[in-house]
């Protein structure tokens, strides 16, 4: 019998010592290694007896304790630290061995890196990693890349530690190259986007005088149904903690200002890039940072006039029109998302399937939720040009659309802001409009700068000769 680990990682932060405990759990031999020793040995002596490991000191000793095609995980952080272990690897590894970037890397830095260790003859896989420390230990939602060879040997593997429904793990093949670390980049900003709408039901319910405590009941009562998920599971908790300190909620003594590290401006980013309306998630961000504008919110704080933020509406009705509103605007922000992956994947050549996508999604990551079987079964059932249109995202729509507008329309005129709400809202509106003031916005571009229009009437590329006698040329 070998004496060769099966796999290994590399980087043994809380997130990468998970992953390693995870594998050696499933039966496993492990190789780990870090660049500090010292967090090897703390691995080995506290959950040394949880599997197999094989611990190393140094790179080449790590690299020569995996059988062969070797799989390294790197779990460090993404960039420049990510590029230093790939360049300490290379020269120690063979033809056909798989190296597996489990960090946060931007998909265009795994496009490159995998192009070239395929120069050196190997496999590069970049890895969306989704679940947390709990996650990486107890079973992630896992989104690997790379090319078809290196998840035949690594796939079975990751597939055996991800977390499962139904017997059907949270891991799948996503695509070429960088389609994994894209799927993930995404999830992130849908994730954005889902935290921003509990942030502001929470808001909309405490303005109509619920306490955190209320508040924490109704999401707990909401997990039980249709917006059965992880965050809002999260939000009960959150919101039912009273800290120790002071006696009051703990969600009162946090500051206001929500922080990022940058994967969901990233999803932004590109979705602008491609010409994807990703209006929802782009809400989201821009929110975290107005909450962190703090010389701004000084200035204004006491200085602009505006409603008391108290919300007149009988208790019961308001609880029940938020929860649909939450729940509509969480389909506009997965219909988003999907087609930013829809639209990279024709971009790329990457071939990603949706279905799988949301399939993957239904455990292990911190967006998984009830949702995402409906979504997933709707995609595998039908060519969708949008998550819009499945039939029963379409009906679910049209049910609670009313509500939706009630409390949008409600916490405006208390003056609590719905920016994700009403964003997603506005989304809605616009692609089921039968005509747009886009129209207007193209005449205007013609008249100053002779960007010229096209016609409803009639083919062609038209420009007016505003200047002269506003009469109409076709220019192509």
């Amino acid at each position: 019998m070998s004496n060769l680990a099966t796999i290994g990682v590399t980087g043994l932060a809380v997130m990468g010592s998970n992953l390693a405990r995870n594998l050696a759990r499933h039966g496993y031999r492990v190789a780990v290694h870090n660049r500090t020793y010292a967090k090897t040995e703390a691995l080995m002596a506290e959950h040394g007896s949880e599997g197999d490991f094989v611990p190393s000191e140094s790179t080449a000793d790590f690299v020569a304790s995996l059988e062969r095609p070797r799989k390294i995980i790197i779990m460090v952080k993404a960039g420049a630290p990510t590029d230093a272990v790939i360049d300490e690897l290379i020269p120690l590894l063979e033809e056909g061995d798989i190296v597996v970037d489990g960090g946060n890397a931007h998909f265009l830095d795994t496009r490159k890196r995998e192009e070239r260790l395929r120069q050196h003859g190997l496999h590069f896989v970049g890895t969306g990693i989704s679940g947390g420390e709990v996650g990486a230990l107890e079973g992630p939602s896992i989104m690997p890349g790379g090319s078809k060879e290196s998840y035949a040997a690594l796939g079975p593997i990751l597939e055996t530690i991800s977390a499962h429904v139904d017997g059907e793990p949270c891991c799948a093949w996503m695509g070429p190259d960088g389609a994994g670390h894209f799927v993930k980049m995404v999830h992130n900003g849908i994730e954005y986007a889902d935290m921003q709408f509990i942030a502001e039901a929470y808001d909309v319910l405490t303005a109509a005088g619920l306490s955190a405590a209320e508040v924490s009941d109704v999401f707990r009562e909401w997990n039980t149904g249709e917006l059965d998920s992880f965050l809002v599971e999260l939000t009960a908790e959150v919101l039912a903690q009273v800290d120790a300190r002071t006696g009051k909620p703990l969600v009162e003594v946090i500051v206001d200002q929500a922080e990022q590290k940058g994967t969901g401006r990233w999803t932004v980013q590109t979705a602008l890039e491609m010409g994807v309306p990703l209006s929802v998630i782009a809400e989201a961000v821009f929110a975290r940072s107005a909450s962190g504008d703090v010389a701004i919110r000084e200035a204004c704080r006491g200085e602009l006039s505006g409603p008391e933020r108290r919300l007149d509406a009988e208790r019961q009705q308001l609880v029940d029109d938020v929860r649909q509103a939450l729940w509509a605007s969480k389909v506009v922000a997965y219909a988003q998302g999907l087609e930013e992956i829809r639209r990279a994947s024709e971009e790329y050549d990457w071939d990603v399937d949706i279905a799988t996508v949301a399939r993957i999604w239904r455990a292990g990551c911190i967006i998984r939720a009830r949702l995402l079987k409906q979504i997933s079964e709707e995609y595998a059932a039908h060519r969708l040009a949008t998550l819009l249109i499945a039939p029963s995202i379409k009906q679910g729509l049209a049910e609670r659309q009313d509500a939706w507008r009630r409390v949008i329309a409600g916490a405006t005129a208390a003056g609590v802001p719905v920016p994700g709400f009403s964003s997603a809202l506005a989304y809605y509106d616009t692609v089921r409009a039968e005509r747009l003031p886009a129209a207007l916005v193209q005449g205007l571009r013609d008249n100053f700068g002779a960007h010229t229009y096209r016609r409803v009437d009639v083919d062609g590329v038209f420009h007016t000769l505003w200047a002269q006698d506003k009469s109409e040329v076709q220019t192509a």
